[in-house]
């Protein structure tokens, strides 16, 4: 994992096209903004796995109906 300090306003670059921001920082919480073109998809962590394990679950189903 690569571990950067950011001010807010600042911010880093993945790749090409994808640019993350540091909008504010408050106590415990750190919001962030994500510029990306829109073919990208950015979720949330736990969103993410939600998605994945719905694909699975209904990829399973699939596979089971006759």
């Amino acid at each position: 994992m690569l571990v950067l300090t950011r001010k807010p306003n600042q911010a880093i670059v993945i790749g090409d096209d994808v640019r993350v921001v540091v909008v504010s920082v408050d106590r415990d919480q750190v919001r962030i903004g994500i510029e990306a073109p829109r073919d990208v998809s950015v979720h949330r962590a736990e969103i993410y796995e939600e998605i994945r394990g719905g694909a699975a679950t209904a990829a399973r189903s699939e596979k089971a109906a006759p």
